[in-house]
């Protein structure tokens, strides 16, 4: 083995990010001193609602948003499923029998599952190819929009290639459309969990209605998420109970991980910058290393609209699990597609096939950095490969 086993190197961070120790700190200490419930009337109860009120004015800073906008829920999928299941029951309440909804081919399941259910209710979905290099085309949003449009949703940042989507410009577009149509649809969601830690995610210069972040890919706790939900648009709840969240999200709220959630934007707000820089250098070495190593192999995705910390690379006739498998055993801890698709018992990547690389779409690995990367790890994942593939 080229790492023993205490030296394990993990190059998985789209996939989970672990929690820091300043993270941990603070929710260690809100569990301890503020355990009561924030909707109890007594005074320990009204401590626990300031604490909350506290971590979410945080979080409403980071994102250049009301407090009254952020809706906690229980991560990304949850965010994800609120803001398409949610309009989508807000616009068949109101009256259109056929609402539809337009995203791409690359989202996330809990975007594209959520978009097939709608289907299964009586709606309708576009879901618009990418080029090659996995980005959408604003025009093609465009010419799908329809008098009955309820909603785009076009991720961020893609979490198997890393491409980095023109949220901005789809996000004028709806607002001319709305402006034009006099009308109030659609509304814009963006899943910006993979984006969160090295993009701008200012909602109102995106333009957009609603934006998912999750806990778990920005050093954060697990099982905590976010909705941004913006003031006055109309969204059906799915959980029914206390009427905690607006009545969006009921049940009783995780302060811990909401506090936990709070620190890890403080942190994630203040490392951006020179995080990005960091990553982007040792990406391109990444990429520069691989092609070397492996005269065969192609980059998925664009190199130039991508994030710092995404290396997703094709090694064509190679099968993508066994690669994984093998240098699991080397040491090295990385995937081959979204860590989700795995549940499904499918090798293949939609993803890299919606980029018209059908002959890669069982031959890649999606490998990225996080804040304990350096290029000595890409040393070692090409030793690795070199003997894994028998190049040695």
């Amino acid at each position: 083995m080229l790492n023993p086993k205490n030296k394990r190197i993990f190059l998985d961070y789209a996939s989970v990010t672990p929690v820091v120790e300043e993270v941990l700190e603070v929710m260690q200490k809100c569990a301890r001193e503020n355990f009561a419930n924030p909707s109890a009337l007594y005074e320990e109860g009204r401590e626990s609602k300031e604490v909350m009120k506290s971590a979410r004015q945080k979080i409403t800073d980071s994102l250049k948003c009301r407090p009254q906008e952020i809706i906690f829920t229980s991560g990304g999928t949850e965010s994800d499923n609120l803001a398409v299941l949610g309009v989508f029951q807000s616009a068949k309440n109101s009256g259109l029998v056929s609402p539809h909804i337009i995203t791409t081919q690359i989202e996330h399941p809990a975007v594209l599952e959520a978009c097939r259910q709608t289907e299964r209710w009586g709606g309708e979905v576009t879901y618009l190819p990418v080029s090659e290099d996995g980005l959408v085309s604003v025009k093609d949003v465009e010419n799908a929009l329809k008098e009955n449009t309820v909603l785009v949703s076009v991720m961020m940042a893609n979490n198997e290639i890393g491409t980095i989507e023109p949220i901005a410009e789809i996000g004028r577009l709806i607002k001319k459309w709305r402006e034009k149509k006099s009308s109030n649809f659609p509304y814009f969601h963006t899943d910006a969990c993979q984006a969160v830690l090295y993009q701008d995610i200012d909602v109102r210069r995106l333009g957009v209605d609603f934006l998912t972040l999750d806990g778990i890919k920005m050093y954060g706790p697990r099982g905590i998420g976010i909705l941004y939900q913006k003031f006055n648009v109309p969204l059906s709840q799915m959980l029914y109970g206390g009427g905690q969240e607006r009545g969006l999200r009921s049940g009783t709220e995780n302060l811990p991980a909401i506090v936990g959630l709070s620190k890890a934007f403080e942190i994630a707000d203040s490392l951006r910058e020179k995080e990005s820089v960091r990553l982007s250098e040792i990406r391109g070495y990444a990429f520069a290393e691989i092609l070397s190593a492996f005269p065969n192999a192609k980059i998925n995705g664009s190199t130039e609209e991508r994030l710092p910390n995404n290396i997703n690379a094709c090694f064509p006739g190679v099968d993508s699990e066994f690669l994984v498998v093998a240098l699991d055993v080397e040491g090295i801890a990385l995937s081959y597609s979204s860590t989700c698709r795995t549940l499904k018992e499918d090798s293949s990547s939609y993803v890299i096939s919606a980029l018209g690389r059908e002959n890669c779409a069982t031959s890649s690995l999606r490998i990225t950095l996080g804040r304990q990367s350096t290029k000595g790890d890409i040393d070692s994942l090409v030793k690795a490969l070199k003997k894994v593939l028998n190049l040695v």
